[in-house]
């Protein structure tokens, strides 16, 4: 008998390259588009994701959620000394990026940023074997994401760390989250999802400029006051571990539609509409390499006729 880590060992993505014993073409010059070589990229990514193991997943997954209390209390502390000046706001706000910059620079598995690009070896080649591989990922992921989050709350709430002044902005900036009714939320969460995903299609294009790239898009994230489920969990555990909050609300109005916005902008929408264009790319391209092969073929056999 085999055990769960031998299992976790051999999983494989199911694809139309490991088939023919080949690897993901990611060489520009090969493909018919930077786009498809960006696209075929996130796909390779995204397989290795899909295979990792399932415990180094959680445990990648815990740290990155502790890693995003550093944006509840980079804005917690910014609004409490940027009171009164000018542009508050937009400092302010800067703040929700150090989460994300921290989890993305140390690769850390992020629900929205990772799980993006597991979606797309499944878009490819839609197996039952291989949607069983992103459930996994998705569940250990955020269930990991999660138990980081609420242990970042916990400690901001009753450790002796912060100063009156800074948990009162903490609060303030909790509660804002959950001042949208749950339709909002989704809407909101729909946007937010859309532009983590455009973020993860611009890294590899990225070069240098990635932490910029980071900074920018959270950033906007921030500045429209959307949705994130990994985020908006510091905020709300936090809420729930101060008892300003009954947990049950943890789950409904703010997990579940922000969960289902995230998903759906980021995964469905963007995901599906980015590998609908390359893989028009691709087959016409495979129909064009048919077509010239087929044509080299009738040539030679005319060759070979006319002897």
């Amino acid at each position: 008998m085999t055990s769960p880590q031998q299992q976790d060992n051999e999983i494989e993505v199911e694809s139309e390259e490991k088939d023919q014993g080949e690897e993901i073409e990611v060489d520009e010059e090969q493909l018919p588009s930077r786009a498809a070589a960006i696209h075929e990229q996130i796909r390779q990514d995204g397989e290795k994701e899909l295979e990792r193991d399932s415990m180094a997943l959680l445990w990648s997954a815990v740290a990155a959620g502790l890693s995003m209390g550093a944006s509840l209390m980079a804005k917690g502390i910014f609004q409490v000394h940027l009171a009164g000046v000018p542009g508050a706001f937009l400092l302010e706000n800067l703040g929700y990026t150090f989460g994300f910059i921290i989890v993305i620079m140390a690769r850390q598995q992020l629900f929205t940023e990772n799980t993006v690009t597991a979606v797309l070896p499944i878009m490819h080649k839609p197996t039952g074997s291989n949607f069983l591989l992103l459930l996994r990922l998705w569940g250990m992921v955020l269930l990991g994401n999660l138990i980081g989050t609420g242990l970042a709350a916990l400690a901001f709430a009753h450790m002796p760390i912060f100063d009156e002044p800074t948990r009162l902005a903490f609060t303030h900036i909790s509660e804002k989250v959950m001042e949208n009714p749950p339709g909002e939320m989704f809407a909101n969460a729909v946007i937010a999802g859309w532009i983590i995903a455009t973020m993860v299609w611009m890294f590899p294009a990225s070069g240098a400029a990635k932490l910029l790239v980071i900074i920018m898009m959270t950033w906007l994230v921030a500045l429209g006051d959307l949705s994130h489920i990994v985020v908006g969990s510091v905020e709300v555990w936090y809420l729930v571990f101060t008892g300003a909050l009954p947990w049950q609300e943890f789950i409904w109005p703010f997990a579940l539609p922000t969960l289902a916005g995230n998903i759906i902008g980021g995964t469905f929408i963007f995901a599906l509409l980015s590998h609908a264009q390359i893989r028009n790319d691709m087959s016409n391209k495979a129909k064009a390499q048919a077509e010239a092969e087929r044509k080299k073929q009738a040539k030679e056999k005319e060759k070979r006729g006319g002897r």
